[in-house]
């Protein structure tokens, strides 16, 4: 049974085919990362690590589909984890690792296992919760679940066996900000990265016309004089880091010179500054994963 509190949001087929079944998410998380691989390899940990030996795998090739989730304080990794062991275990799937911080190996498995970059997931090496399963037909999952003070993090990793067909390649163009998701965001994580803000590689340009949430931001500013924005650009892999370092600053730059010159924001109000590749949030070894690194993050702080 799934325990109170939790919405059965996330769909996976958990018997393959077209058998399907929901894993739940607890009420209120937040989707922070999603990638999926058509043609993957999944090293699904399949035991605590063992010294001498590291993390035992169990290798599965096939569509992998990665997730993260932020979860509203609250709940522990465990009471995070368990709804998701039994939904499993219920659809018929054997579990292959339950354990928690100590008992999976902390540090060495943390690191030996494949976890979802910051800020997407987050996880205290003292304090996480991790099962993986596989089905009878050789699909895999894996779920790790993770707290800090202020809130949970939740991820969850598929390796699918079945055939899929791959669905058309899209050029995706810039993304619409939603006013209310923009600003949301601003205020409960402290940042928030600027969707429609699209660059190409070694590109730093805006173009000539409006951007709809460098605007929303200006507004924002204007009703809250205490606050102020740092942009913070970032890269993908490709050339070096102080190359990378560089045009990362000029594409907050950028946004920084849109602000002024349009809603005559000063220096006390808008900065920036450049991470250059050091904080990818998708990996830089696909072009989807590389056009994701390409971004402009606006970070809330009080004014000086």
């Amino acid at each position: 049974m799934i325990a109170r509190g939790w919405a059965v949001a996330l769909a996976v087929a958990l018997a393959g085919g077209a058998q399907a079944q929901s894993l739940p998410l607890p009420r209120g998380a937040s989707l922070t990362h999603t990638q999926v691989f058509e043609e993957g390899r999944y090293a699904l940990p399949s035991g605590p690590w063992e010294a001498g030996e590291g993390v035992p795998v169990t290798v599965i090739e096939g569509a992998v589909e990665e997730s993260a989730w932020r979860v509203p304080p609250g709940l522990t990794p465990q009471q995070i984890i368990r709804p998701i062991r039994e939904a499993l275990r219920e659809a018929g799937w054997t579990i292959v690792l339950d354990c928690g911080a100590e008992q999976c190996g902390g540090f060495d498995f943390r690191f030996g296992t494949r976890v979802i970059a910051a800020p997407a997931m987050f996880v205290d090496l003292r304090e996480y919760r991790a099962v993986s399963a596989i089905a009878p037909d050789g699909s895999g999952v894996s779920a790790i679940a993770s707290t800090d003070p202020g809130a949970g993090y939740l991820q969850i990793i598929r390796a699918d066996t079945t055939e899929r067909t791959p669905a058309p390649e899209v050029e995706a163009g810039p993304v619409a900000e939603d006013p209310a998701g923009l600003i949301a965001r601003l205020e409960r994580d402290g940042r928030a990265t600027l969707r429609d803000l699209d660059f190409a590689t070694g590109d730093a340009g805006l173009g000539d016309g409006a951007v709809e949430s460098l605007d929303l931001l200006a507004d924002y500013l204007g009703d809250h004089p205490d606050r102020r924005v740092l942009f913070v650009g970032h890269t993908d892999a490709t050339g070096s880091l102080e190359a990378n370092r560089a045009l990362s600053r000029q594409r907050a730059q950028a946004a920084v010179d849109y602000m002024r010159a349009r809603h005559d924001l000063g220096p006390a109000r808008v900065s920036a500054e450049g991470a250059g590749y050091l904080a990818p949030v998708a990996s830089n070894l696909t072009e989807s994963g590389r056009r994701a690194n390409r971004r402009v993050d606006a970070v809330l702080l009080p004014v000086e």
